[in-house]
This record gives C-alpha cells, sequence and structure tokens, in this order.
C-alpha cells in the first residue's frame, strides 16, 4: 500500500522539475478536475454566513438522514455505470417496491386495506416483506442485464423500456380491489419503528434506523466491489470487455449480476421510501434514478467505464445532499432544484469525460 506521504513527496518532487508552463497547467488541471468540490465549499460557507443553522447540529443530522435514504440506490446504480452503462429504471423499480412494501405491511384495522387476508405484521413478517421486494427489484435488475449482456443492448435503452414497463405495473398495481389509483398509506407501526425508529439522536434530532442499515449496505457493497472476484470482473469489463473475456472472465454472467445487484438495492430503497413518505403514490421514485446518478459521478465513477470507489460514491451523495438542504434553506423554490441538478449532471459528466480525455 502506497504511503500518502511518501506520494506527497514523490508529488512535490515531480514539480519542482516543471517548467513555468508545466506549472501553470499542472494548477489548472487541478481547479478544473476538482472544480464542483471548490464551487461546493464556496457554496457551504456563503450559506452558513446567510443561514448560521444550516450548521447546527439539527441541521447535520437531517443531512444524515438523507445521506442514509439516497446512498443504497446510488451504491446499486454506481456498478452499472461502471460497466460504462446507465440505469434509468432505478426509480420507477424503488416505487414498485414501495408500493408492494406498503401493500404487505398495512394495518391490520385499516379501514382501506388492500388486501385483507394478509397476516399479522410481526418483525419476521416485515423480514419477509423486505426480501421479496428486494426480490422483485433483483428480478427487474436480472431483466435489465440479461437484454443489455445477451443482445448487446445500450443500457439507456433497455432500462428506458424496464421503466416504462414498470411504470405500467405501478398504475396496474394501484388499481387493485377498488383502490382506484389512491395513494397506500396505514402503514403498520411495526412497520415504521423497524424502519424509522429511533436509533440514536443528535441534539434534538432523532437518527432512523434505516440509517444504520444504509452503513451495513454499504459495507457489503465495498466488501464485494474491493474482496471478490465478481468486483475484480466488474472493474475488467468496464475497462475492457473483450479484454476482460479474453483473460478468462465471464461478461455475460459479470453483466448480469451487476444489473441483478442494482435491482435488488433499488428494491431495499423502495422498502424504506414508504416510511420515509408517510404513503406510497404512484408518483413514488419518480426521477430519483437522477440524484444516484449524479452522486455517482460526483463521486468519480466513471461513465467511461472501470473506475469508481464506493467512497466517492458516498463523497458524491453527500455533497449533492449539501447542495439541495442549502438551496432548500436559502429559500430556492422546487422548480429552480430540478435546473440546478440537471446543470451538475451536465457539469459533472463534462469534467469526468475531461479527465478521460486528458489521460488518453
Amino acid at each position: 500500500m502506497t504511503n500518502p506521504v511518501d506520494k506527497l513527496q514523490r508529488t512535490a518532487a515531480e514539480y519542482k522539475l516543471m517548467d513555468a508552463k508545466d506549472k501553470r497547467r499542472y494548477w489548472t488541471d487541478g481547479i478544473l478536475n476538482n472544480a464542483l468540490y471548490i464551487l461546493m465549499a464556496i457554496f457551504v460557507v456563503y450559506t452558513a454566513i446567510q443561514k448560521p443553522n444550516f450548521l447546527s447540529l439539527g441541521s447535520l443530522a437531517n443531512l444524515l438522514t438523507q445521506v442514509a435514504a439516497y446512498l443504497p440506490m446510488a451504491l446499486g446504480i454506481g456498478g452499472c455505470i461502471v460497466l460504462t452503462g446507465t440505469d434509468l429504471s432505478a426509480g420507477r423499480v424503488a416505487g414498485l417496491t414501495a408500493a408492494v412494501a406498503g401493500v404487505l405491511l398495512q394495518k391490520s384495522d385499516f379501514a382501506n386495506k388492500m388486501f385483507t387476508n394478509l397476516p399479522q405484521v410481526t418483525v419476521g413478517w416485515i423480514l419477509a416483506s423486505m426480501l421479496i421486494v428486494v426480490l422483485i427489484g433483483a428480478v427487474i435488475g436480472l431483466v435489465n442485464g440479461f437484454f443489455v449482456a445477451k443482445f448487446s443492448l445500450h443500457p439507456f435503452i433497455v432500462t428506458l423500456s424496464t421503466q416504462l414497463i414498470t411504470y405500467g405495473i405501478i398504475l396496474w398495481f394501484f388499481g387493485l380491489n377498488g383502490n382506484n389509483g389512491q395513494p397506500i398509506s396505514g402503514l403498520s407501526r411495526e412497520y415504521k419503528d423497524f424502519v424509522g425508529g429511533e436509533l440514536f439522536r443528535m441534539g434534538n434530532t432523532p437518527i432512523p434506523m434505516y440509517a444504520l442499515y444504509a452503513v451495513v449496505l454499504t459495507v457489503l457493497m465495498w466488501f464485494i466491489w474491493n474482496k471478490t472476484t465478481f468486483g475484480k470482473n466488474m472493474f475488467a469489463v468496464g475497462s475492457n470487455a473483450e479484454a476482460a473475456r479474453v483473460s478468462g472472465v465471464n461478461v455475460f454472467m459479470t453483466t448480469v449480476l451487476v444489473h441483478t445487484l442494482a435491482g435488488a438495492m433499488y428494491g431495499y430503497s423502495g422498502f424504506i421510501e414508504g416510511v420515509r413518505s408517510g404513503s406510497v403514490a404512484a408518483s413514488t421514485g419518480l426521477n430519483a434514478e437522477c440524484d444516484a446518478i449524479a452522486a455517482c459521478v460526483i463521486g468519480g465513477v466513471s461513465f467511461v467505464g472501470g473506475t469508481g470507489k464506493i467512497s466517492g460514491i458516498i463523497l458524491g451523495v453527500l455533497v449533492l445532499r449539501i447542495i439541495f438542504v442549502a438551496l432548500t434553506m436559502l429559500g430556492v423554490d422546487s422548480s429552480s432544484l430540478y435546473i440546478i441538478k440537471g446543470a451538475i449532471i451536465l457539469c459533472a459528466c463534462s469534467l469526468d469525460m475531461r479527465k478521460y480525455l486528458v489521460k488518453k
């Protein structure tokens, strides 16, 4: 493992040997490659001056809960981006699984309960329901991976198709048993406590249980990416699929498994989303994949493939949440947030491609 001090010393020594032109390019490249982080730091300082409670304990606790909620989907979609792809179906998969979880875990005495013959909500039934929705997400991810790997279709086309299909299934599901498209509510207390119950407090603000689950999933994904043969194969396929195939990597199976794992993460995201929102509507999960994609790109997961770190994804989600929390506190309207979100994705992808072209 490289010693950070030695690396810094080597960099300093190399810098001394540069001529004036190379030094200017060194600083220019450094500023451009880290432009988003520099702008974010300036933005955070500005927001803290304008709104002193931005850095309060309660605000930081709110930021932590948001990161814990949005991180799992980003961890899933990150693998798809490592393979030079993406996944446009993530938000709708989360919406579908949120609806299924909500129906399975409604109060037994709720007046508008969609399926009255379901078991009493216990910890065992909650775990079973979580497994069901994670499997639903995994199956949709498997379909995505199969069509990408088997027919060499671009993930954009495949996941756009499954996004539309999933949305159709959502609309059909919300019309079952006379529900007529009404939001699914009346979630059981046991379900709410399991997902959103208090884990600990930061000041007067409770941190929910799903923050702990996010930590567990992050550690699991880090292990998969960095310590397993599957993780090494994923990066090999993302870097050069043909070279990986020649080296003995099963490109088809790796691609399918990456998408399947991503789908499972979307399923989990849906499982916690109902509790976070209080109810589940047909629009739940709409455009959630945009936040996940933006976080991954900000965190250094490159669309050119074969590059990405779990720590980078965490940083990307954190940066994105800081920006949105700050903008909300500054009174920016929700319509403008979409404009800013799109601009962030465009800038992040542009900077990512610039890094790739410079290296090339």
